[in-house]
């Protein structure tokens, strides 16, 4: 229940309370007040005023008295049934109506109230879902308390940013001096080990520090692929999911095939939004992690398919069970499964991490599951193209 309709019926509930706390003391007021007025007694004389307003008056004697008072008994119960009958109908008709006028009254100023908050909310909302932490919510009102809550609320985006900032700076400037050094050295070992003199003793060193030399790099693309992943993606161009998908199969094919390993494709249409070249990073993860994380003839299956407004994709492969707890802690960075931490030809440890964050940036989401089979299923939803039919 919103708060808009909690402060409104909660106007009702109160005007409700003390109405009918009113109606029923005047109800009470009203029946002691006609035990007096009905009939009026003299010395010599009563005289009964009727319902009507007409007035019955008689002599004091025996006779008459007894009659003049049983018909004064008669019209004073008349009398007062009818009074508190229009007391009641009176009452309870005005306790609704007043409930029902304050609670639209409560529900009309609780919007006039809550309208600079709903402003904010929208423009908040719209922060979170673009990534943009340029924006700022930038209310201009009365030195109040919301005044003081969006005063709050930007200053800590200003921190956000700058932290969000920094960090990738720094990872992004660290990758790239990195990345010089391990050209240059693998630039030498090549060398070295291509020269005609050289020692097998040599030539398998040299092969040793050019695959540690390779995981190097790896581990430094992944690092500016997470950088890159993180940034909001502002430039949503079209693109069809299953491109991709048969873009990154087909380069995946000859290594699916030194590791003996089955592809399958089931591949429908599903138009998305977004930066096609980051998904096409996200697509390839989960393929070569199916394919390295196998045993000799295993299986990928790779689906793609639109539902409604999100299109899918859904990459399972046959291998090694997978504990349900340790499902999330995949997605981490530098996290693996089974302790699996020097087998460099496997990756860095950044795939699923980079798989993650490149669908948030997209506005999607990623689950996995394990196979009772062995293995994982990972499926991936992002926003679709509601112009595409």
């Amino acid at each position: 229940m919103s708060m808009r309709m909690r402060f409104a019926l909660a106007c009702a509930g109160v005007f409700l309370l003390l109405s009918s706390l009113v109606v029923v003391t005047v109800y009470f007021v009203v029946r002691s007040s006609l035990e007096y007025r009905a009939s009026v007694f003299t010395p010599d004389r009563i005289t009964t005023v009727r319902p009507d307003g007409r007035t019955l008056s008689s002599k004091r004697d025996s006779k008459g008295y007894e009659l003049a008072r049983g018909f004064g008994m008669e019209v004073r119960a008349t009398y007062q049934r009818s009074a508190l009958d229009d007391v009641r109908l009176g009452g309870g008709i005005a306790v609704v109506a007043g409930t029902a006028a304050a609670f639209g009254l409560g529900w009309r100023t609780a919007g006039m109230v809550l309208r600079p908050l709903r402003k904010v909310t929208e423009t908040a909302r719209r922060v979170a879902q673009s990534h943009d932490l340029t924006e700022r919510l930038g209310y201009k009102g009365p030195r109040d308390e919301v005044k003081e809550l969006t005063g709050i609320y930007d200053t800590m985006l200003d921190r956000l940013a700058r932290s969000f900032d920094g960090q990738r700076r720094f990872v992004a400037n660290a990758s790239h001096e990195l990345r010089t050094p391990l050209t240059i050295n693998r630039t030498l070992v090549d060398v070295a080990v291509r020269r005609p003199d050289a020692t097998e003793d040599v030539k398998r060193l040299g092969e040793s520090l050019l695959l540690v030399n390779t995981r190097h790099e790896r581990l430094i693309d992944g690092l500016l692929a997470l950088a890159e992943g993180e940034q909001a993606v502002l430039d949503r161009r079209p693109f069809d999911l299953t491109d991709v998908a048969e873009h990154v199969l087909d380069q995946a094919a000859k290594e699916a095939a030194e590791q003996q390993v089955r592809l399958h494709r089931l591949l429908d249409p599903a138009p998305t939004l977004g930066e096609a070249v980051l998904v096409e990073r996200l697509v390839q993860n989960l393929v070569e992690n199916a394919i390295r994380h196998n045993h000799a003839d295993g299986e990928v299956w790779v689906t793609t398919r639109r539902r409604a407004d999100r299109v899918e994709l859904v990459v399972a492969n046959t291998g090694l069970q997978v504990p349900p707890y340790e499902i999330e802690t995949i997605f981490q960075p530098f996290r693996r499964l089974h302790g699996d931490r020097l087998r460099s030809e496997r990756g860095s440890g950044l795939g699923l991490s980079i798989v993650r964050v490149i669908a948030d940036a997209h506005g999607g989401t990623v689950t996995a599951s394990p196979r009772e089979e062995g293995g994982l299923t990972i499926s991936v939803e992002l926003p679709a193209d509601q112009n595409t039919a």
